[in-house]
């Protein structure tokens, strides 16, 4: 499995990065549900944007934040200085050992 980080999903709805579509529809990728709130909560979100996030939802796989995520991401904080949706989404890709996919490598690199 392969879990997809906020900023994928963000390119994702840009002409630009149209070639990450596909990716989001695969099989084999979830999504924190994290990545929900991040995408859908930017304040400045446009009315295509929101279409597109949630078309998104509505067909991958969403994983919880549940308290065996929270005790991770509480691990990962101690150990490193990270934020908080960043380390609930290592923390899930830790927990369900999926591969993380994202363009925040330095973030992650440590996990």
């Amino acid at each position: 499995m392969k879990l997809i980080d906020s900023n994928i999903i963000i390119y994702a709805a840009k002409d630009e990065f149209a070639y990450l579509r596909p990716l989001l529809l695969s099989e084999d990728v979830c999504i924190s549900v994290i990545s929900k709130a991040e995408t859908l909560g930017y304040h400045k979100l446009t009315e295509e944007e929101r279409r597109f996030f949630e078309s998104i939802f509505e067909v991958v796989t969403l994983l919880p934040v549940d308290q065996n995520v929270i005790d991770i991401a509480v691990s990962l904080k101690q150990q490193r200085k990270y934020s908080l949706g960043d380390a609930l989404i290592a923390a899930t890709a830790l927990l369900y050992n999926t591969e993380l996919n994202t363009n925040n490598i330095t973030d992650f690199e440590k996990i």
